[in-house]
């Protein structure tokens, strides 16, 4: 009975293959059956039951039918109708690399916001810091100063450009680690008194007269007079004008003269007052020294290479030894070096101007002759530099 089934299976299928051709070619089925008659459910019905009877016989095998009664199916070739229905076609996605998205299972890691607001606070902090460096500064009035160092005190440029870089980087800001201690040495007459008066006229301009101190160790502190009294009024006189400095929230200025001649004990409190180690008010201060200690270095340094700039490594050495103050780290040592004949000449026609006399170029030279010169290298250095210039005048 299946195989009957199956032969009537196979006869619709040709049945329906006959009359697909004699369409095409436009004949009709001789017997009067044609494939056009035949309702599409009915083609879709046979269609799914030779499917189904032929995956039936793949899984269950052959039937025990005997090969006469049974009739080999046959697999129907398909139709190359241009009815045909396409199939779909699969489309395989790929991850694409232009949006990349963290698993919804995936935390976030929190710091990064954190870190980003960090950024932006540090870089506001350091745009501010920089944007009031030129406030700071211009409460000092440096290039002001610049220009009365430059105009009244001659031959010494290399010091000079020295002197205002510390002073312009130290007074930039108001936190310091240590103070500013500026060590000035040269021979007699070179300008280390009058630089010093300069600089503390110049701060009490700007910061008043409270806040600058100047101390002349000779007349504070005499040869009769105990050292250790002498320290201690030091200390009292440096503590007073810091902690007032303090409150205001400036820098002081103290100009220390004639260090050649200050005792030990003196030396001692000084070297304890320049430590990085003590409270706020001690490290926001300016420190001048004022001395003749190492001239001999200088003036042979200055013969030899007609300048005293680079001169500072062998200052050092000298003074050192001398004390151990100026072998602290924050000594800042500026050499002052010798000043030549045109030089004193420039002090002459200033001192002369002052006094209300002509300033005769020939009188002048004349003046100027009278000291005494180092020659060296083709150029003439006072060996008192400006110091006699005063008296001189005076006798006119």
């Amino acid at each position: 009975m299946p195989c009957k089934m199956d032969r009537t299976d196979d006869e619709m299928e040709s049945g329906v293959k006959a009359g697909r051709v004699g369409r095409e070619r436009g004949t009709e089925d001789p017997s009067g059956s044609s494939s056009s008659t035949l309702p599409l459910q009915l083609k879709a019905m046979v269609r799914i039951r030779s499917k189904y009877l032929r995956r039936m016989r793949s899984e269950h095998g052959a039937s025990p039918t005997s090969p006469e009664n049974s009739t080999p199916t046959t697999r129907p070739e398909r139709s190359a109708s241009p009815h045909r229905r396409k199939g779909r076609r699969r489309t395989v996605m790929f991850p694409s690399d232009r949006k990349k998205y963290l698993p919804k299972n995936k935390d976030r890691s929190r710091a990064k916001p954190f870190l980003f607001l960090f950024s932006i606070v540090v870089f506001m902090q350091v745009y501010n810091a920089i944007e009031n460096l030129d406030d700071h500064v211009e409460k000092y009035d440096l290039d002001s100063l610049e220009r009365v160092l430059n105009r009244e005190v001659f031959g010494q440029e290399e010091a000079l450009e020295t002197l205002m870089y510390h002073l312009n980087d130290y007074l930039s800001t108001y936190a310091h680690q240590r103070p500013l201690v500026l060590s000035l040495h040269g021979a007699p007459g070179v300008g280390k008194s009058h630089l010093g008066r300069l600089l503390a006229r110049h701060f009490r301009s700007v910061v008043g007269d409270n806040l600058v101190g100047q101390y002349f160790s000779l007349h504070h502190c005499p040869l009769k007079a105990s050292p250790k009294n002498c320290a201690k009024e030091l200390v009292r006189r440096v503590t007073e004008v810091v902690t007032r400095a303090e409150e205001e929230e400036r820098i002081p200025l103290f100009v220390l003269d004639e260090l050649e001649v200050m005792s030990p004990p003196l030396l001692d409190v000084l070297r304890t007052l320049m430590q990085p180690k003590q409270s706020n008010e001690f490290l926001n201060v300016i420190y001048v020294l004022l001395s003749t200690l190492g001239e001999a270095e200088i003036t042979a340094y200055t013969l030899q290479n007609a300048s005293a700039s680079g001169s500072e490594r062998l200052l050092k050495q000298t003074l050192g030894k001398v004390h151990p103050l100026w072998a602290e780290p924050g000594v800042e040592l500026i050499p002052l070096g010798l000043l030549e004949r045109s030089h004193v000449v420039q002090c002459f026609l200033e001192e002369m101007t002052d006094e209300g006399f002509y300033p005769d170029p020939t009188h002048v030279e004349r003046l100027a002759g009278e000291l005494a010169y180092h020659r060296a290298g083709g150029k003439e250095y006072a060996k008192t530099g400006c110091k006699q210039v005063v008296a001189k005048v005076n006798l006119l």
